[in-house]
């Protein structure tokens, strides 16, 4: 009988994850608890609604990326406690974004975009990285999550007549994701 431990079945042959795979799943779980957490902060000081709507949505990428961790079994990396991060970059991001978080609402929803921002930018390098089903599925469905999110944070900023210049996509990109309609997102999909 063979070890679960990084490998999966497809069509009965075993494939098993790269360390790049590995990697970024790793970094993924961890960079969808900062969005969920940031967002969780931004709620508790201001309540506007945008913050608890996309960190319940975040969470939900979290349960996604966790249920591929567990498929492969790779140990959840990520830490229970919010605010807390194992990757040293996702710590000191957090902190940054939360202290941008205090200064405002306006300051908390520029960081909401900048962190959808990030995702869309992660998320477009690490599906460059697999050719695997599952996680091409996952990494679809969170960038299209992140690309409504990000919608949604434009405009609550330009309502407050503010505009976010996107600083990991392009402006292209940006352009173009604003231009497109929210996705449903295969919410149905995310359950690998």
């Amino acid at each position: 009988m063979l070890s679960n431990s990084s490998y999966v079945s497809y069509d009965k042959a075993l494939v098993p994850l790269s360390q790049a795979e590995i990697k970024d799943l790793n970094f993924l779980r961890e960079e969808e608890k900062l969005a969920r957490d940031v967002y969780l902060y931004s709620y508790d000081k201001y309540q506007l609604m945008i913050f608890d709507n996309i960190s319940q949505s975040e969470q939900r990428h979290m349960n996604s990326v966790l249920n591929l961790l567990n498929k492969y079994g790779i140990p959840d990396s990520a830490s229970t406690e919010i605010g807390v991060f194992n990757n040293p970059d996702l710590q000191k991001l957090y902190n940054s974004l939360t202290k941008q978080a205090d200064i405002s609402s306006v300051e908390a929803l520029k960081a909401g975009a900048t962190i959808e921002d990030l995702d869309i930018n992660d998320i477009d390098d690490f599906t460059a990285n697999t050719t695997k089903p599952d996680l091409l599925n996952v990494y679809e469905n969170l960038n299209c999550g992140s690309k409504n999110h990000i919608r949604a944070f434009t405009r609550w900023l330009e309502n407050n007549e503010v505009t976010y210049a996107p600083q990991y996509i392009s402006v292209e990109e940006y352009t173009i994701i604003l231009s497109s309609s929210n996705g449903g997102c295969g919410n149905n999909k995310l359950r690998n």
